[in-house]
């Protein structure tokens, strides 16, 4: 490639920007067709339009800036899509392909650059730390097939954390060595001192002030800002400790992980300006950096081909050392190589800082832009050949984990959820519930309602505020609802008719506000709703936000293992759990306990669990000064005649309002058994009867001592 001109052809910032939407518009349809990563097609560009191709732009100050915000917003989401059960569980086989990944690389590049390049040893292991680091370019391949929760990815992302760190360990003392002519060692003691106390006051810190920020202020935008705003802080004091800044959003990710729910609008609103705008700006710049006319030197070439060979056997050997270590498929192999193979952000800045103190020369410099320039382009194409094989690999597991009979019914499960909402301020709310307890299985529709007893104006008005509230909530989330406004006798009855009209199989409502002492703590349209259907019924009373829940503790009561909905409860909280990140304590009886696992583990739910032995009400009232402001309390209710309904139900209510106040409450009362039920009497329809209930004796004497001269009939029981 040529560069036509020596001044770029596009100077203006409007021109710049529309040319760079262009970019991000066209690409990915192009290349999507063709069956490439449109992560090659972006590089691709870059270097099209870059100042070492047709000189269409030049790399300014907004590519700079933008492309290292874009790297930095690359890291941060890794950290933040990452299944932190399924981190933990692979935390050990990372920690070897770490090691492998970065002594390996490490070791082949300082004996290649001494006895094949004629470089000093120092000189060397500055080299060799940039062939142990190298960076997830090709993650979002991995995201768009779904495999984020693999263990291939998760131990190639555990694995580079610790490359980079080590290799960024590496280039200090490099640096130091040739700066001061010997080891310091107290040099490298600070940097892991200040690195640990670094951690220590992130982890510390951080979920404090976010949860503390989420519960005061619930604006999405407010919040999306501060999550940046605390990326970036982080990403500075790592640079700021003598780190790389890719490491501090990253752990600004894995540390903001659990109050950024993947379902939730806000990742909604993280994810799409990072994949719309940051991310492709930053692949954008590192097209531009690229001069593929260095190519056609002899000399660069014959220094190349030993980079480029050293750079891709290193990283494909502890690939295949893990693979066969871990027992991993060879595609599983395939997407670890694929994910460390790309060398960009460190390898730039090693080779920098090496021409800077004169260590490196030009011929170092242009082949290690060929370097990055070919693995740029190998590991998204690797990642994407073998990402789909993993795909098919995890649901073949799926199969033989669950049994083939099994997945056939979660596929073929339905689930329609039923939101009733009240007003605007209370939709939101609801709706973000629902959408965390949503389940991806089978088929699942979602119906926000409105019922509205009055025909007027005003009315119409509110309820369309209410459900256009839910919709914008729905939306955010990228889910989509069905709005029902309804005019009907009263509330209860409306809800009961969309019930039995849109099989519903679950309803999640708010718990009124109290307008006296004489209320009851349900209020009279739940209290007749649960005795009208025998449907799931999830009752809400939240204080603060959902994603700033601590804990779940789940108050259990016995003999509910014997409920038609019981696994339908325990899988609604289990995905709430796993959306939040948290863990969840039972306190249950002894004997549900195994039902409880026996369902997490046949619908595969990642969840940390706990269980406290709670046979009676009584010793959950002994556990309970152990449930803290931020845990969300879940008790298991019982209707009145069901199996699991004891006298302390009926009490239930009173100390909850009692004792737990202000806490973040759920009610849940689960599906019973049969289809029968009772129907709702309302002044409002005085003729209302139940034509098919057999009379009482009381009803027919009445009738009796009204028709003189007649004996009453008996009843047919008797």
């Amino acid at each position: 490639m040529i560069q036509l001109f020596t001044h770029p052809l596009v100077t203006q910032p409007v021109e710049i920007f529309f040319i760079v939407l262009v970019i991000i518009l066209v690409t990915p349809l192009v290349f999507n067709k063709l069956k490439i990563p449109h992560v090659i097609g972006m590089i691709m560009a870059g270097i099209i339009i870059g100042p070492f191709g047709f000189g269409v732009l030049d790399r300014d100050s907004s590519f700079s800036i933008f492309g290292q915000v874009g790297l930095l917003y690359l890291m941060f989401l890794a950290g933040l899509e990452i299944d932190m059960f399924h981190l933990r569980l692979n935390l050990r086989k990372g920690v070897l392909f770490g090691l492998l990944t970065l002594f390996v690389p490490l070791i082949a590049g300082i004996v290649t650059s001494v006895y094949l390049l004629d470089l000093d040893w120092i000189t060397s292991l500055l080299l060799g730390s940039m062939y142990a680091s190298h960076t997830l370019l090709s993650y979002p391949v991995a995201a768009r097939y779904g495999i984020t929760k693999s263990p291939a990815v998760l131990i190639a992302i555990v694995g580079t954390i610790i490359a980079v760190a080590g290799a960024l360990i590496t280039l200090g003392i490099a640096v130091n060595i040739h700066r001061d002519g010997y080891f310091d060692t107290l040099s490298l003691l600070r940097l892991i001192l200040l690195t640990a106390l670094y951690c220590v006051v992130v982890i510390y810190t951080y979920p404090r002030v976010t949860r503390w920020f989420f519960k005061k202020y619930n604006d999405k935008v407010t919040q999306f800002v501060f999550v940046l705003v605390m990326v970036f802080l982080a990403a500075w004091c790592a640079q700021l400790v003598g780190l790389e800044g890719v490491l501090g959003a990253f752990f600004a990710g894995l540390v903001l992980n659990r109050f950024v729910p993947a379902a939730s609008p806000l990742m909604g609103s993280i994810e799409f300006v990072g994949n719309a705008l940051f991310i492709p700006y930053f692949l954008i710049s590192v097209g531009m950096m690229i001069n593929v006319r260095v190519v056609f030197h002899t000399e660069t070439l014959t220094v190349a081909a030993v980079m480029l060979g050293v750079a891709i056997v290193s990283k494909w050997l502890p690939a295949l050392m893990a693979q066969r270590a871990q027992n991993l498929s060879r595609s599983s192999g395939g997407v670890i190589f694929g994910l460390t193979a790309a060398h960009t952000a460190v390898a730039l800045a090693v080779v920098t800082l090496g021409v800077n103190m004169h260590m490196f020369d030009e011929r170092i410099l242009n082949a290690t832009i060929l370097v990055i320039l070919i693995t740029c382009a190998i590991a998204p194409a690797v990642t994407g050949v073998y990402a789909p094989r993993v795909k098919l690999e995890m649901l073949h597991q799926e199969e033989l984990d669950e049994g083939r009979t099994t997945r056939m019914n979660r596929n073929t499960r339905v689930n329609n959820t039923l939101i009733p909402v009240a007003n605007r301020r209370s939709a939101a709310e609801l709706m973000e519930l629902a959408v965390l307890m949503r389940t991806d299985v089978g088929r699942h529709a979602m119906y926000a309602l409105h019922v509205r007893s009055d025909n007027s104006t005003a009315a119409r008005n509110e309820s369309a505020a209410a459900l256009q509230a839910a919709s914008a909530a729905a939306a955010a989330a990228d889910v989509r609802i069905t709005t029902l406004d309804r005019y009907d006798m009263n509330i209860a009855t409306g809800m009961l008719n969309a019930i039995n009209e849109r099989d519903i199989t679950e309803v999640i409502m708010g718990l009124h506000r109290r307008q006296s002492s004489i209320d009851s703590f349900f209020g009279a349209k739940v209290e007749q709703l649960l005795k009208a259907t025998n449907k799931m019924i999830i009752i809400s009373r939240c204080f603060i936000p959902v994603n700033t829940v601590a804990r779940i503790v789940v108050a259990v009561p016995d003999k509910a293992q014997y409920e038609t909905g019981f696994a339908r409860w325990v899988r609604a909280i289990a995905r709430l759990t796993t959306q939040l990140g948290c863990r969840v304590v039972f306190c249950c009886p002894d004997d549900i306990q195994p039902l409880i696992r026996g369902v997490l583990y046949q619908e595969n739910f990642g969840v940390r669990c706990e269980f406290q032995s709670a046979p009676t009400w009584d010793d959950f009232i002994v556990y309970s000064p152990n449930i803290q402001q931020d845990d969300l309390l879940v008790v298991i209710g019982a209707r009145p005649a069901s199996l699991s309904f004891s006298d302390d139900m009926a009490e239930m209510p009173r100390y909850i309002q009692r004792i737990f106040g202000t806490n973040n409450v759920l009610m849940i009362y689960p599906e019973q058994f049969g289809e029968s039920q009772t129907p709702l009497m309302s002044f409002a329809d005085p003729l209302f009867s139940d034509v098919d209930s057999t009379p009482s004796k009381l009803m027919l004497k009445l009738r009796s001592w009204m028709r003189p001269g007649r004996k009453p009939n008996k009843p047919a029981s008797e």
